[in-house]
């Protein structure tokens, strides 16, 4: 009863910080929002016994991407920067293209089968998969293994940090 009633508690603080990301008048305060959805999020992920990506979510995401995002509207941004008001044309697409959104995704959920029910050993929480089977699939470079991709996107990431030099120099 606890796992469930923490599970709607995260639930909600990750639907209410979305919104609030999202139509929030200041960019610092989006970015704070942000944050709490990405932890809401580890928290779900502790809750199915997810350790590992749980670590990865605070770290990565929350530690490390976040701060990025921060940096740069620290550094691009007068002080106390707020977001031009959008006309009704652009919330009303926005808001259509959301609801579209929601409603394919339902579509595709209720109609699809899974291939495991509730015995399924992740989904209860007994089971988690070995460190070692992880860190082989993160950097091997077999098939459905992601060395390329881990590594283009720490050069992406390079060249945000010069990108955000450059411009914080020119001012």
């Amino acid at each position: 009863m606890g796992t469930i009633i923490t599970f709607y508690c995260l639930s909600a603080l990750i639907i209410v910080s979305a919104v609030m990301a999202v139509t929030s008048k200041r960019i610092l305060r989006a970015a704070t929002f942000l944050l709490f959805v990405l932890i809401a999020t580890a928290g779900l992920y502790l809750l199915l016994n997810y350790h590992f990506l749980a670590a990865v979510q605070l770290s990565v995401y929350a530690g490390g991407i976040l701060i990025l995002f921060i940096f740069a509207i620290l550094l691009t941004s007068p002080k106390g920067d707020r977001t031009e008001p959008e006309d009704r044309g652009k919330v009303a697409m926005g808001l259509a293209a959301a609801l579209s959104g929601l409603v394919i995704t339902a579509m595709v959920t209720v109609k699809h089968i899974f291939l495991y029910a509730d015995p399924n050993p992740t989904v209860a929480g007994d089971h988690e998969i070995n460190m070692k089977t992880i860190g082989h699939a993160l950097m091997g470079t077999e098939k459905y293994q992601y060395l390329l991709p881990f590594e283009v996107l720490s050069v992406l990431l390079l060249v945000c940090i010069i990108g955000g030099i450059f411009i914080a120099r020119k001012r």
